[in-house]
């Protein structure tokens, strides 16, 4: 009896000595995406389902920047990634508030896009997370963006992180485009040996209430992170520390407004001006400016 119990021990203990190695094999694959990258971002429409014979596809995109990722939160259950473009002059770069990701183990809230500027709170039983993170990921205003659960994997030398999720059209459709409402996201984010890689396979659709989801044309994402001397990133660096108590007032308002675990409806613009622009005006800057304007964007359900 005695040996079948030491047994059972030694087993125990080995499981949770592996699972422990896991979670730091995730948390390092998490954490190597922070830090000075030259990024290049490729978008293209692949395939075309529309039954409109006007319908007309979007322009393949290619763009490069310069990105920091700095790392702002680094829990044992959560990091969270805030990435900054610097772009213009070297020697006198601009800098732009970019998005955010937040990495949560085991998490089994989530707001789940809906179309239309809506996100449908949903809460998954804790067997179902297991061992995973979760992804969410923010606008440059720090409102939701999409947001899915899966495990990170390592094996053959390769550590990748994939999910398919809803989310919002992204900048470079939304302001030309308004014939699809949801971009079905395949995220893979994978560590590479010159950095990262962001592998998306996309789906353009169309959603409406009551009726079956209609598929517009598919889309290819494939955007590199280039690891670069932290050095030229100077420039943002040097700006988050600026601009860190202004961003963390933000969150924290957010931070409320997501725990209400209920769903959540956001207005396209209030006084003509969508959310992110009343953030990055310094006339917003203390807290209960802030609240307001968050506030403000989040239409009442009755």
């Amino acid at each position: 009896m005695k040996k079948i119990l030491l047994g059972s021990l030694l087993i125990l203990s080995a499981l949770t000595v592996n699972a422990q190695n896991k979670k730091k094999k995730d948390r390092e694959a998490i954490k190597k995406m922070c830090g000075c990258y030259e990024v290049t971002f490729n978008f293209a429409e692949t395939f075309n389902n529309s039954k409109d014979s006007l319908y007309k596809p979007s322009k393949t995109k290619t763009d490069k920047a310069l990105e920091w990722a700095e790392l702002i939160t680094d829990e044992n259950n959560q990091i969270s990634i805030q990435h900054l473009l610097q772009v213009g002059n070297p020697s006198n770069p601009h800098i732009v508030k970019h998005w955010r990701q937040d990495w949560l183990y085991e998490n089994t809230d989530f707001y789940m896009y809906n179309g239309d500027n809506n996100w449908l709170f949903q809460t998954k039983p804790k067997s179902e997370v297991k061992k995973q993170w979760t992804q969410k990921v923010y606008q440059v205003d720090d409102s939701p963006r999409y947001e899915g659960t899966a495990t990170w994997v390592h094996v053959d030398g390769k550590s990748y992180w994939e999910n398919t999720t809803d989310a919002p059209l992204p900048r470079r459709e939304y302001t030309k485009r308004s014939d699809y409402n949801v971009t079905e996201r395949g995220n893979r984010h994978e560590i590479t040996n010159y950095g990262w890689l962001h592998d998306q396979d996309n789906r353009k659709i169309i959603r409406k209430s009551g009726k079956e989801d209609v598929i517009v044309a598919h889309e290819k994402g494939y955007n590199t992170y280039v690891k670069v001397a932290d050095s030229k990133c100077k420039a943002a660096q040097d700006w988050w520390k600026t601009h860190t108590n202004k961003w963390l007032l933000v969150r924290n308002k957010w931070a409320e407004v997501y725990g209400r675990n209920a769903h959540l409806s956001l207005e396209q613009k209030v006084d003509n001006k969508p959310l992110y622009k009343h953030l990055f005006s310094e006339k917003t800057s203390n807290e209960e400016q802030i609240d307001n304007a968050i506030e403000s964007f989040v239409k009442k359900v009755n």
